[in-house]
């Protein structure tokens, strides 16, 4: 994080910029819950999750599965928490091109850390500026080519035969018609910590920057990332408490994994018309991949005769089988207009973005006739499916006092459906169908600068979530197959009062939020292996979030955080009955007043770091986490738990060449705990066990020419 100077009053506090409100303000001027993470150029990590990276940013939930097949669980203010796999409900991106699909999905797999410059996290009303899913905005910059040309070669080694090697060259360009360049690729793999847990990654990055004469400036964006995980899946309680490295499959019959393959690339183009107005652009295109094998059963199976019960399970002609088999192309573009001081102290924006995405989604069962699991057997399903928005917005900042400013934005946010079936058999119809979704999203904020280092807000947003198309995949009617068209999209208000203050004891930042949604999107439990997603008609989220930062003395700093959260269902949501067995529903009734689940209540981060720019480095740090709801009934919770870490490390610096080492170790007292829920897991496999002791150790070597 970035961190600042304690000393007297003559030394001058530096100036923060950020982008993620696109008004290009001071951070202390900007009437919005950001929080900036400036990536360090010393190593103390394997630099392979951006969990990494966010530790301790307040009013973000960061789990780790310990599961490359599924990716990290990211919630911020309680949005994101019910994804089981990937990230919902907040918007990635990455040099301003989308990480998250036009639907919600997305994911942080393909985030190159190793070529990161900063990360901007940006919390609350104001996070509706971007849209559908934008129940949070998290923005990664990576860096330019600068200077002269170098290459740096760094390796990574630890627990669980992990190991990591990655090569990045760079340089910068003095001429406007000759880029600047960074251009990286790294090799991971592991056994995994637990059974059944071994991944490989690659992944590949290339930026090159156009500086041109006149004032213009392009990024062109090359990305690629290729992964195959196997996929050890949850455990009950018993099942972690016994053994939490064990897989549920034990005897590994349907050898649960996936493989993802992902080529994006992108462009974006600023150009300044004159001193007042500016033009942006930006397109990108990409494609992604995914086979995953799932642990479906054939068919259920009679205790007593020990045969299958006809018409169970994949017996079922409407059963889309135990293989998800999907090829999707997307892109998409931005284009907008900033004019400054046209009118007295104000900012104009205006632009419209457009996204699209056509997937080609096939599903086949995960066994052959010779009744082999865990390859891929006859067709179950066949569809493309269609999905695109079309979003013109504005915005506006004006400062209508010397220490007044007023920003609004509105955006008009439409998400249209198309789902063509193509599998149709006897006993499986047509299910084909289409819907769409709309919403008018306001936001607007009222900032004062009370003093020039204290600053205060009040803001309030209209978010907008739509079902992604892997929560529309399986219909929640036991009797209908296809598209669960009958989805609605979630509508939130979001209210937040803040202040924040930058002066000789350090950045500090506190903001207290309320979150009122409508038909929020919650699990419908689970047909025949298939997760299914229905609304409950209304939840709450009130909380308050801390954040300090200092540098204490010499080259020692802290960071600090603490976040509150109270998540609840505000409404009654009836069951949903089970037609073949009454006494067991497909969902439950959730009571008014039950605990959202996935969230935790506190949260607390507390690190130390000596990192001056060479020589001798360390740090310490503690993270608390408050027990989590297991399922919408609160069954069950995983337990809070707090872990520390620490590292060590040596800068070298001399001339040409720099050598950076580092020594870590993770979970330092070897606590046994749940690292990420599996929410509303119908076979009650609902934990996720994180790593024991752990650790790491790496070198780096650059060279410049």
């Amino acid at each position: 994080m970035a961190l600042y100077a304690q000393d007297t009053a003559a030394y001058q506090l530096p100036v923060i910029t950020v982008q993620a409100v696109r008004t290009e303000n001071e951070l202390l001027q900007t009437p919005a819950s950001i929080q900036k993470v400036e990536v360090a150029q010393s190593q103390s990590s394997t630099h392979v999750n951006v969990s990494e990276l966010l530790q301790g940013v307040a009013g973000l939930q960061m789990n780790n599965r310990e599961n490359y097949a599924q990716d990290l669980q990211i919630s911020m203010r309680g949005f994101g928490a019910r994804s089981t796999f990937g990230v919902r409900g907040i918007r990635l991106y990455v040099d301003g091109i989308p990480a998250t699909m036009p639907d919600g999905q997305g994911q942080s797999s393909n985030i190159d850390l190793d070529s990161l410059d900063n990360i901007e996290v940006l919390t609350g009303p104001f996070s509706a500026i971007y849209g559908n899913s934008s129940g949070g905005t998290i923005l990664t910059e990576t860096k330019e080519g600068q200077g002269k040309d170098s290459i740096q070669v760094g390796l990574n080694a630890g627990s669980h035969h992990k190991q990591q090697a990655n090569i990045q060259l760079q340089g910068g360009s003095e001429q406007a018609n000759q880029p600047a360049y960074v251009i990286s690729s790294s090799y991971f793999d592991t056994d995994g910590f637990r059974d059944h847990s071994a991944a490989r990654k690659v992944l590949n990055n290339a930026k090159l920057t156009w500086n041109l004469e006149d004032g213009s400036k392009i990024n062109w964006l090359i990305n690629r990332t290729k992964i195959e995980a196997d996929d050890p899946q949850g455990l009950t309680r018993a099942q972690w408490q016994a053994n939490p490295k064990q897989v549920n499959d034990a005897k590994n019959i349907y050898d649960v994994r996936k493989e993802i393959e992902q080529t994006q690339t992108g462009l974006t183009w600023n150009k300044p018309l004159n001193d007042q107005q500016e033009l942006y652009g930006m397109v990108y295109f990409g494609n992604r991949q995914v086979v995953q094998y799932q642990s479906i059963p054939k068919c259920a199976i009679n205790d007593n005769t020990g045969k299958c019960i006809p018409n169970s399970s994949q017996l079922n002609d409407r059963h889309a089988g135990g293989v998800i088999d999907f090829d999707r192309d997307y892109y998409g573009a931005d284009f907008r207009w900033t004019g400054k001081e046209l009118l007295p102290n104000t900012m104009l924006i205006a632009g419209v973005a457009l996204d699209r995405m056509v997937e080609d989604r096939k599903g086949y069962k995960n066994y052959n006739h010779a009744d082999t699991f865990g390859v891929k057997g006859d067709l179950r399903r066949d569809e493309n499916n269609t999905l695109w928005n079309l979003d013109p917005y504005i915005q506006a900042s004006w400062q209508f006092l010397p220490q007044w400013h007023l920003d609004a934005g509105l955006r008009y946010s439409n998400v249209n459906y198309e789902s063509e079936d193509h599998y149709i058999t006897t006993g499986n119809g047509d299910d084909s169908g289409s819907t769409d979704y709309q919403k008018l999203l306001p936001t607007v904020a009222l900032g004062w600068e009370i003093l020039p280092e204290l600053y205060a807000y009040t803001s309030y947003g209209k978010g907008f979530e739509t079902p992604t198309f892997t929560e529309m995949a399986y219909n929640t009617d036991p009797l209908k197959s296809g598209m669960n068209f009958e989805l609605k999209a979630a509508s939130s208000d979001n209210y937040e009062l803040g202040l924040k203050s930058q002066n000789p004891f350090g950045l500090l930042t506190f903001a207290l939020f309320q979150t009122d949604t409508e038909n929020d999107i919650v699990t419908a439990g689970t047909r025949d292996g298939r997760a299914t997603f229905r609304n409950a008609d209304k939840t709450t989220r009130q909380g308050l979030e801390l954040s300090w930062q200092q540098k204490i003395w010499q080259e020692l700093s802290i960071q600090s955080s603490y976040s509150y959260i109270n998540a609840e269902f505000d409404s009654y949501t009836p069951e949903i009955a089970n037609p073949k067995n009454p006494t067991t529903p497909y969902a439950k009734a959730i009571n008014k007043g039950n605990k959202i689940p996935g969230i935790a209540k506190n949260q607390a981060f507390v690190g130390l770091a000596w990192q001056p720019e060479r020589g001798f480095q360390a740090g310490l740090d503690a993270r608390y986490m408050d027990k989590i709801y297991v399922d919408d009934i609160n069954s069950d919770t995983a337990p809070s738990y707090t872990v520390v870490a620490a590292h060590v490390g040596y800068l070298w610096v001399n001339k040409d060449w720099k050598i950076n080492t580092y020594a870590r170790v993770d979970n330092l007292f070897d606590r046994n705990y749940v690292g990420s829920v599996i929410v509303n897991d119908s076979n009650s496999r609902f934990f996720e066990p994180a790593d024991g002791r752990n650790f790491s150790v790496g070198v780096s070597v650059n060279k410049t020419f």
